[in-house]
């Protein structure tokens, strides 16, 4: 079972499906899928946030269940929240 993130503002992220997911932020970056991994990556200026999908249960979708986001321009780390509401307000 993988790790499910934990903390304010991931409710409508976290366990949502990719089609939930595009509907947020607009068509991914990237879309990744390492065997039963998936990994959609969404960008703007501000900065990357990658979204990790794995299925809760055998032959289920794959659902979000953590988020790593950083800065567009040198990979620091920078507020989750304020990039998921960076990426909302620009898609």
């Amino acid at each position: 079972m993988p790790e499910i993130m934990q903390g304010p503002g991931l409710s409508g992220v976290i366990r949502e499906g990719a089609n939930s997911l595009v509907a947020q932020f607009g068509q991914p970056r990237l879309d990744v899928a390492e065997g039963d991994m998936r990994k959609l990556q969404f960008a703007s200026g501000a900065c990357v946030m990658d979204i990790f999908l794995y299925p809760l249960r055998p032959d289920a979708e794959p659902v979000a269940t953590w988020i790593e986001t950083r800065r567009a321009s040198d990979g620091a780390e920078v507020d989750r929240l304020a990039c998921m509401q960076a990426l909302r307000r620009s898609n």
